[in-house]
């Protein structure tokens, strides 16, 4: 299965562009660049984002790191190195991939001579990008089989093209069973405070043909116990050893209700995205944002001046409330434990 039309990323083999998520869907504006530090800045602002394409655009941003370090002395070429690896490291904390990624990296690089150094770490980045594409079209094929004919499918947040450098995870899903003629419909919660979902996920539906409803994320409840949503489908950014998932706040919510509803909630992500060192969701660290995002929408002031808010971009699901989490390696059940570990065997 080949990548969507939809890039959130594109390499040159020197340079990277990026197509800035913050403009869409008004504007398809894009980030030309041969400098790591705006690749580094593009993730911060979340010019690019979700879990799978951070981990691309960090791996993508340090190769170019490593172009633009000039000098003839090895050690001095690692030093400035570890110091590009740090700086992508310092972005965003709670998406796995962006770790891997890195890890991959620094990897690779331990494993050259300096002669090579620059060639194996570009070719490393083509490799992690190459591996999220092949393992987001696999598993959508996958997932693909949990929608049946006339579904209509909630999704929560944005889990297509643009957040994996592929083919997408939750949308991916919905979109491989659309295109096996199943006759569904979609729910697109909008997804505060960024509004991802209003602004890319509807976007990006739009794009593939599917047909689309935006609802407040606080007409959930509403729809699921009215026997409009027949299931939910998102994506994740870091799932512990025992399946607890982290996703955009907001996701533990619907999690909830689609529970109380007897609703199917199925979270997708690539291997990746699976983190064996956290016993639990509890461990994952989450990411508090500017308390801005919260005070003003579009730079306006929505809430009184000098109020506290309180801005933690994720929540944790736990693994009860969890149908199946569907990874490239397969559809998986409880335990999750058992098939998390045999995953990334």
């Amino acid at each position: 299965m080949d990548e969507t039309g939809i890039k959130a990323l594109e390499w040159f083999g020197d340079s990277l562009r990026i197509l800035d998520q913050s403009r869409l869907p008004h504007e398809q504006a894009f980030i030309n660049t041969a400098d790591y530090r705006d690749v580094v800045l593009a993730i911060k602002t979340m010019q690019v984002r979700g879990a799978p394409t951070i981990g691309v655009a960090a791996a993508y941003g340090i190769a170019l790191g490593a172009l633009g370090i000039k000098t003839d002395s090895e050690e001095e070429f690692r030093h400035a190195l570890t110091q590009v690896m740090a700086d992508f490291a310092a972005t965003r904390p709670t998406a796995i991939n962006l770790f891997h990624a890195i890890g991959r990296m620094r990897k690779a690089a331990a494993e050259s001579n300096f002669g090579e150094l620059k060639e194996r770490l570009v070719r490393e980045a083509e490799e992690i990008h190459r591996q999220e594409i092949e393992a987001t079209g696999r598993l959508s094929l996958l997932g693909a089989e949990l929608i049946r004919h006339g579904d209509t499918v909630l999704t929560y947040c944005n889990a297509g093209p643009l957040a994996t450098a592929g083919y997408g995870t939750a949308l991916g899903i919905i979109k491989a069973a659309y295109d096996t003629g199943k006759k569904i419909t979609v729910f697109s919660a909008e997804t505060r405070p960024l509004l991802q979902g209003a602004r890319l996920t509807v976007w990006e539906l739009k794009q593939m043909g599917i047909p689309v409803t935006l609802i407040t994320d606080s007409m959930v409840g509403h729809f699921m116990n009215r026997g409009k949503i027949n299931c939910a489908v998102v994506g994740a950014d870091r799932i512990a050893a025992n399946g607890d998932a982290a996703n955009k706040i907001g996701t533990y919510t619907v999690s909830v209700l689609a529970h109380e509803n007897n609703i199917p909630f199925y979270i997708a992500a690539p291997t990746s995205t699976i983190d064996l060192s956290l016993a639990s969701g509890a461990e994952i660290p989450i990411e508090e944002r500017a308390p801005e995002e919260i005070t003003h929408i579009k730079g306006i002031r929505v809430a009184a001046e000098g109020i506290a808010a309180a801005n933690p971009a994720f929540d944790v699901t736990p693994h009860r409330y969890i149908s199946a989490i569907v990874t490239e390696k397969g559809v998986l059940h409880e335990p999750y434990a058992e098939g998390l570990r045999k995953a990334l065997a």
